[in-house]
């Protein structure tokens, strides 16, 4: 089975957050829940998907993820820009620090 994680955009700043375990929504992609499973997955993206949230992020979605040397790392290329920032200007986005 596969790994999966909800990430969004936070709508205050528009930044790419993800669920966190407590509910929360954090810009680092370790403090993550993890669904493991397609039943899980679909639970994780309801709970992300309530009403409530529309005044905090925005496109709630799955992504598949990857145990890499201690951390997540999304499988597809797309995410893994979208979670270190813009590729073509290093003084923007999170890398600019």
């Amino acid at each position: 089975m596969s790994l999966q994680v909800v990430t969004a955009n936070r709508l205050g700043d528009g930044l790419v957050v993800f669920l966190t375990a407590e509910g929360g929504w954090s810009e680092d992609i370790n403090q993550s829940r993890v669904a493991d499973g397609k039943e899980a997955g679909d639970a994780l993206l309801a709970e992300a998907s309530a009403p409530e949230l529309d005044t905090v992020i925005v496109g709630p979605y799955l992504i598949e993820v990857e145990q890499q040397d201690g951390g997540l790392v999304p499988t597809k290329y797309r995410e893994v820009l979208r979670t270190k920032g813009p590729s073509v200007r290093q003084d923007l986005g999170y890398q600019a620090g």
